[in-house]
């Protein structure tokens, strides 16, 4: 069977017309949705599609405002409420009733708000580096860069910002790989200019909603009767050690990982992240 991915698009409750990508639809068994980070997209998932999908259908969607998704005219709709909604749209029209979620810190937290909205579609939870709540730390410095980056004029310019941006969570890695989470997180205008694949409205989105209000627990404690792994930057500031410890007393069933000179967020390509990820789909149902 070809794992490529197919590309298609679908509509919003809202009329929103999003983008994203399927990989072996013909598999059978429970399928995995992978959801990106607050700035990402798609792609950032695309090796990691490309070998689970040798066991299971795959569906890597771009949230609203990035990679080929439209972009939503009204600012506050790019809020957690309208992504869970936006993903059970997608489910819904691809017919699956049940699923595995992969969520990249924001995605993270949307399988959470999933699992507090409909527990039983979800097969399984991987939250990587996200946990209920965010360390205030690591919430200031992604709201004062997000949607505010300097526009750049090359590619090599935008490796040398993405750099900047993530090198502290990512000490270890070189030129080509710098290069290559570029061409992730950005995409060429029609003159090969690349540029931020994502609305800078997003960043309005988080400033202006400031620290986590309500309980978040309450949404995680919606994982209780689901298999859920962490996977843990061991030098993160967005989950910290105490935040999860607290995750792991109140649900005695968790599974965590440390990943080693990774922040926010592992890339999930280390050895550490494939091992503990092919172990705990291998434990889903087929």
């Amino acid at each position: 069977m070809n794992t490529e991915a197919t590309t298609h698009y679908y509509d919003s409750a809202d009329g929103l017309r999003l983008f994203y990508r399927d990989y072996a639809p013909g598999r059978p068994g429970v399928p995995v949705i992978c959801l990106p980070g607050l700035t990402r997209n798609s792609r950032d998932f695309e090796d990691l599609a490309l070998r689970l999908s040798n066991q299971r259908r795959v569906i890597t969607p771009d949230l609203r405002g990035r990679g080929f998704s439209a972009w939503d005219p009204n600012w506050k709709n790019y809020h957690p409420v309208t992504y869970v909604a936006d993903v059970w749209a997608l489910l819904d029209t691809l017919g699956i009733d049940r699923v595995a979620v992969i969520g990249t810190s924001l995605g993270g937290l949307i399988a959470m708000a999933m699992a507090f909205q409909d527990r039983g579609r979800l097969a399984g939870v991987i939250m990587n580096d996200i946990g209920p709540e965010i360390a205030p730390e690591g919430l200031a410095r992604i709201a004062s860069y997000t949607g505010k980056l300097p526009p750049v004029h090359n590619w090599a310019e935008a490796a040398a910002q993405t750099r900047e941006v993530y090198g502290q969570s990512l000490p270890d890695i070189g030129d080509e790989e710098w290069a290559r989470l570029a061409r992730r997180g950005y995409r060429a205008n029609d003159d090969g200019v690349p540029l931020l694949d994502m609305d800078p409205d997003i960043g309005t989105a988080i400033r202006e909603a400031g620290a986590q209000s309500g309980d978040p627990w309450q949404l995680f404690d919606a994982l209780a009767a689901t298999p859920t792994l962490v996977l843990h930057g061991v030098l993160s500031d967005i989950l910290s050690p105490g935040i999860l410890s607290r995750m792991h007393a109140r649900m005695p069933g968790l599974q965590s990982v440390e990943v080693p000179n990774r922040g926010h967020v592992p890339l999930l390509d280390e050895p550490e992240c494939l091992a503990a990820i092919d172990a705990f789909m291998g434990g889903l149902p087929e």
